[in-house]
């Protein structure tokens, strides 16, 4: 899929987003290895550390649909300004995707591609556990 695509698929799920108290709507495109893509838009609720991230509900999607094996995923701000995953949401990339994994996101120079090892090197992964 051209990141063009996955772009607009992420805005169309940031448009959903319930976001009441930062006023940050966020939207994530996730494609399968299978072309499959699964929307998440991040989800606030007062306490913010009950709320829900774009990107994780994109991949609790693909997840309850059988899908482990991602290509790439586009994230998106309602402020245009580049807005990449967090740590966290770097961390759960790490644990289906390998270090060229594509992260796709957008400001008002155009679209910018990153890869998940660019952003989040020595990330621990689950061969991690296995060499105890």
């Amino acid at each position: 899929m051209e990141p063009e695509t996955l772009i607009e698929a992420a805005h169309e799920a940031r448009k959903e987003a319930y976001v009441p108290y930062s006023e940050y709507p966020v939207g994530a495109a996730l494609e399968t290895a299978s072309g499959e893509v699964y929307r998440g838009f991040n989800v606030e609720i007062v306490n913010y550390s009950n709320s829900f991230h774009a990107e994780e509900l994109a991949v609790m999607g693909a997840i309850r649909d059988g899908h482990t094996d991602f290509e790439r995923v586009a994230v998106v701000s309602a402020e245009n300004d580049g807005v990449t995953p967090c740590g966290m949401c770097r961390q759960t990339f790490a644990e289906f995707c390998d270090d060229s994994f594509e992260i796709f996101t957008e400001d008002d120079d155009g679209i910018k591609q990153y890869t998940l090892g660019g952003l989040l090197p020595d990330a621990m992964k689950p061969g991690n556990l296995q060499d105890r």
